[in-house]
């Protein structure tokens, strides 16, 4: 393996295309060498992504000795068999978010890689932009006293009666799944804790059952989150963390690349009257980031920041809003 990560791509979705494959060519200790189609579209794309070997199916690809890990962006409802399959091949695995639609997914996946000594990471790749890491070292200082409450958001509107694979109950859709997700997790991630107790409402479409808008609430042991995400709304992806003595907010929290400032990460300081007290931006990638970390653990052996007893613990909470919304 020497210094250098081989990858593999198990699909060709458009989230590999437009993030993970400029992220694995940017890396500097990660090579692509192998994207998988069943579709019949392997070698155009491998061609279009710069990969020197296509396969026609999952299995020949996970086969092949000159890679290293994997990535897997398929539909939610096919994440366990393929993190499996790919463990059992010996293959490190980052799987696209949610890892899983149970938490008891999650621990077959877990079991599957601790078994045949590959490491498993959940693609939340927002949490390696440097923005959290300031907003961290905020809260650290006592830059806004206690933590009280954090509101977040994650929507972005969607044509409902498309054959959108989000729309589909089937391959575990829904916006929960989809980008609610990541309201649990910064909620989890800041606060550093699990929620004592969750309430969760949706809408749904009439004709699948699948949340198309949620709004929810975390109960923590000394504070709130107050969450909500959409695909029937206009884009937003941020958060607040709201203190005894001022508000951090960060406006691109998910997707800096869509703040218009020259996609950079961008976070707020404000006094208790709501005057500016420091206001930052960051630039970078941060699905480079997380592609840099995952490949230099798999080199030096180190266990990812995030963990799979994280990501198990993320799906707990979905797990009990979705039983929430009945």
């Amino acid at each position: 393996m020497g210094n250098i990560v081989r990858w593999g791509i198990l699909s060709s979705a458009n989230i590999a295309k437009k993030s993970m494959v400029p992220a694995i060519h940017e890396a500097d200790n990660a090579e692509l060498v192998a994207v998988a189609s069943e579709s019949g579209k392997g070698q155009a794309t491998a061609t279009e992504w710069n990969a020197k070997t296509y396969y026609d199916s999952y299995e020949e690809l996970l086969k092949d000795p000159q890679v290293d890990a994997v990535y897997i962006p398929l539909p939610n409802s096919l994440h366990k068999k393929w993190v499996i399959e790919a463990a059992k091949h010996q293959k490190h695995i980052l799987v696209e978010k949610p890892a899983g639609i149970t938490s008891d997914e999650i621990l077959e996946m877990g079991g599957a890689a601790r078994q045949n000594s590959v490491l498993f990471m959940e693609a939340f790749m927002y949490q390696f932009h440097p923005q959290h890491q300031f907003v961290k070292q905020l809260l650290l200082d006592g830059a806004i006293g206690k933590v009280r409450r954090i509101r977040s958001s994650f929507s972005f509107p969607l044509d409902l009666t498309s054959d959108n694979i989000r729309l589909k109950q089937n391959l575990g859709g829904g916006c929960l799944y989809d980008v609610g997700c990541y309201n649990v997790h910064v909620s989890r991630f800041i606060l550093e804790e699990e929620p004592l107790k969750v309430f969760s409402s949706a809408r749904k479409l009439n004709n699948s059952g699948v949340d198309i808008s949620a709004t929810s609430i975390l109960t923590f042991e000394h504070a709130d989150a107050v969450i909500d995400c959409s695909f029937d709304e206009a884009k937003v992806n941020r958060y607040e963390v709201i203190g005894s003595k001022g508000t951090i907010e960060v406006p691109f929290a998910f997707r800096p690349d869509q703040n218009p400032n020259e996609g950079k990460g961008e976070v707020i300081l404000k006094n208790m009257d709501g005057e500016v007290l420091d206001h930052q931006f960051f630039e970078a990638n941060q699905f480079t980031l997380q592609v840099q970390h995952f490949s230099q653990c798999i080199l030096s052996g180190d266990d990812p920041k995030y963990t799979p007893e994280s990501t198990y613990n993320n799906m707990k909470v979905i797990e009990a809003l979705y039983k929430s919304q009945g």
